[in-house]
Formats: structure tokens, C-alpha cells, sequence
């Protein structure tokens, strides 16, 4: 108990009695003018806690008149007013972080697969490591099968000693439970990772330091990144990467049991006669064209057939092959085109007017060949 709460207790009975008694007499005015008053009423009980004295002048000169009694008031009253501060105080910091996101303690769940330590305080034979099974059960020595699925380790540990109390094993058994391997809670990290699988994770991390864990992308990754959390999984969100620097927000919050997919980035080839055959690495909204994936690969080659180059385009009935007025486009007489993913721009040299049969097959495999990604 607070000190300030203590000496209220103490002294607020006779505060009550001051004022009581006051009130009841009032203020009499005697003969000669002076105030006569009940400052200390007797208690019964305990007549030595106060003394009830009618004060005259000359007891009035020696106590002070009111004074006593003013102070005793001015000082308890302050004493509860501060009292009252503080409790308020504390009440409003609680009731603010009461629910504030961030302020408690992420709870894991318990599921099937997660290796869990079993403990009692003083039985050793009560010590074990058990596997939760897939219907979310554990067999532990004399309680036999508990489910455990879905709760966390200290609801858990509830249980356990409910069944040891309710099955008279125990009075009142000390359990500890320990999650050492959490197979359900990891969080899966798939797609253009370097070291996709799924990562053990307790509490939650940033998207970065769990592509950090997965090793970072691969070369061939684009900047979409969809997360899917458990708690919402038909509401998958998706991050750009590239607004991780520009917006703190896009680093978002992962929890155990998301799951992280980083995209390929499509790939448009330049090969042929240019300078720097090469694919060029692209997402599948950006706005690649001809002209920019020209510039990409270093340009053309003196000796390259500008007016014979091909786009090449997968299909679902094969590669289709379809001319690209590519001399206009250089020299901005004609829109430029828009290329997908996967497509192929091949520039001929001039010694081979035009593509043929042959000229499409080894277009296609100098793109499948090709080990340079370069990026916009």
C-alpha cells in the first residue's frame, strides 16, 4: 500500500470527527468576542488518539486558533488529491496501451507437428519431449492424450495441470511447457529466393530480414512480393520492393505462418546483331518497349538488318514470328511497341535478309542460352 494511502487511513477518521463536530456546533462567538470550537473530539474507544477541549483566548493564542485544524485539513486534503492524480495517471496509461498494437507479446499457437518440452517441477519422470500429432494431441505419462492444438504454451501448461489435479496425481503440480520446434508456425518463403522453404519463426519480423533469412532473391526476381498471412488468407497483399526506401510501411509486418512469394521477373530477349545480347529482366506492369530494350543491349551493330528485325512472341500454339519496322522506330517515325514477357526481339545481321526457319531456331536458342539478365 502506498505510504500516501497508509497515512490517509490513519489519520482520516479523525479529519471526519473534526468536521463533524464542527459542523454540528458552529462557530459560537462567547462575551468577549471569542471563538469557541470542538477542534479535537474524544473517541470513545480510544481516548487518546485526540483531545476534545473548548478553546478560549488564551487557548486560541496558544494553538493558533484554526490554524491546526486548517492545516491538518490542507495537508490531508493534498495528500488524497495526489493520490487521486497518480491512480488516474495509471489508469490512463494502461487504458492506452490496453490493445495497442505492438505493446504485448505476439502469442504462437500450438499445431500439429511442433515439438513440444513437458516438464513438471520435481518429477523427473514427468520430463519429456513430445511431438504434436495431426489432430493436434500429445501422449504424456500418466494423463495419457492431451489436445493441445491451437492454444499457446501457457494456456498449455492450464490443462496439463488440470488433468494431473482432476485425475489425482498431483495437488498442485508446477508445469512448464516448452515449444522447441514449431513445424506449423515457420513461415514459408517461396519463389526467387535463393533458399526457398520454410523458416522457424517466433513473434513478428519485417519482410526484409525474412527475405534475409531465405538468402535474398535470385537474379531472375521481380520486385512484386505477395504475402499472404494466416489470419487472412483469402486477402493476400502485395509489397513493390522498390517502395521498401521510399515507404517504411512497405517493409510489412510478417507473423508465423504467413507465407512470402517472391515473383519471377519477366524476361524480354535482345539478341542477334546488337552490341550486348542479353535478356532483360522486367514485371509484368512495366512498360518495356523496343526502343528501351534496344538501349538495354548497347544498340544495334553496324552490320545489323534494323529494317528486317522479327519480335518473336510465345504462344500457346508455339512461337509467333511478326516484323518490327525497327528503322522507323529508331528514328521516332512510328509508335513504339509494347513488349511482354518472354518475348524475343531478333536484329539479323545483313548478310541474311530475312529470318527463315533457320534463323528462328537459332534466334530461340540464343535466348534460351543466354545467362546475362540486365534490368531497366
Amino acid at each position: 500500500m502506498p505510504a500516501c494511502s497508509t497515512f490517509l487511513l490513519l489519520w482520516r477518521p479523525a479529519l471526519h470527527h473534526c468536521q463533524n463536530r464542527i459542523h454540528r456546533e458552529g462557530q459560537h462567538k462567547n462575551p468577549q468576542g471569542v471563538f469557541t470550537i470542538s477542534a479535537f473530539p474524544t473517541f470513545s474507544k480510544h481516548p487518546q488518539s485526540c483531545v476534545h477541549a473548548k478553546l478560549r483566548e488564551n487557548k486560541l493564542m496558544q494553538w493558533g486558533g484554526w490554524m491546526p485544524v486548517r492545516l491538518l485539513a490542507v495537508v490531508l486534503f493534498t495528500i488524497l488529491m495526489l493520490e487521486q492524480v497518480a491512480l488516474s495517471q495509471n489508469t490512463a496509461f494502461a487504458q492506452a496501451n490496453e490493445g495497442r498494437p505492438g505493446t504485448g507479446v505476439i502469442e504462437t499457437l500450438i499445431g500439429g507437428g511442433d515439438l513440444l518440452r513437458v516438464s513438471v517441477f520435481g518429477v523427473k519422470d514427468f520430463d519429456v519431449d513430445a511431438r504434436v500429432s495431426a489432430r493436434g494431441s500429445v501422449s504424456l505419462p500418466l494423463i495419457g492424450d492431451v489436445q493441445l492444438a491451437g492454444l499457446t504454451t501457457d494456456e498449455a501448461q492450464a490443462v496439463i495441470e488440470k488433468r494431473l489435479i482432476d485425475g489425482q496425481f498431483m495437488l498442485r503440480p508446477e508445469v512448464s511447457v516448452f515449444a522447441k520446434e514449431y513445424a506449423t508456425q515457420g513461415v514459408s518463403v517461396m519463389g526467387e529466393v535463393q533458399k526457398p522453404g520454410i523458416y522457424p519463426m517466433l513473434g513478428s519480423h519485417g519482410l526484409f530480414d525474412v527475405l534475409s533469412m531465405a538468402g535474398g532473391t535470385t537474379p531472375k526476381s521481380g520486385i512484386t512480393v505477395t504475402i499472404t498471412h494466416r489470419s487472412r488468407p483469402d486477402d493476400p497483399v502485395q509489397v513493390k520492393l522498390v517502395d521498401v526506401g521510399k515507404s517504411p510501411d512497405a517493409n510489412s509486418e510478417i507473423l508465423p505462418g504467413d507465407t512470402v512469394f517472391v515473383s519471377k521477373a519477366g524476361i524480354v530477349y535482345v539478341v542477334g546483331d546488337v552490341k550486348n545480347p542479353s535478356g532483360i529482366a522486367i514485371e509484368n506492369d512495366s512498360d518495356m518497349t523496343v526502343l528501351k530494350a534496344i538501349a538495354i543491349a548497347g544498340g544495334v551493330n553496324p552490320t545489323a538488318a534494323v529494317s528486317s528485325a522479327k519480335l518473336i512472341r510465345r504462344t500457346s500454339n508455339g512461337p509467333e514470328e511478326t516484323s518490327i519496322p525497327l528503322k522507323k522506330i529508331l528514328s521516332a517515325k512510328v509508335r513504339d511497341l509494347k513488349l511482354q514477357p518472354e518475348d524475343i526481339i531478333f536484329v539479323p545481321n545483313s548478310a541474311a535478309k530475312s529470318v527463315g526457319r533457320r534463323g528462328l531456331e537459332a534466334a530461340l536458342q540464343a535466348a534460351t542460352g543466354i545467362a546475362i539478365y540486365r534490368t531497366p
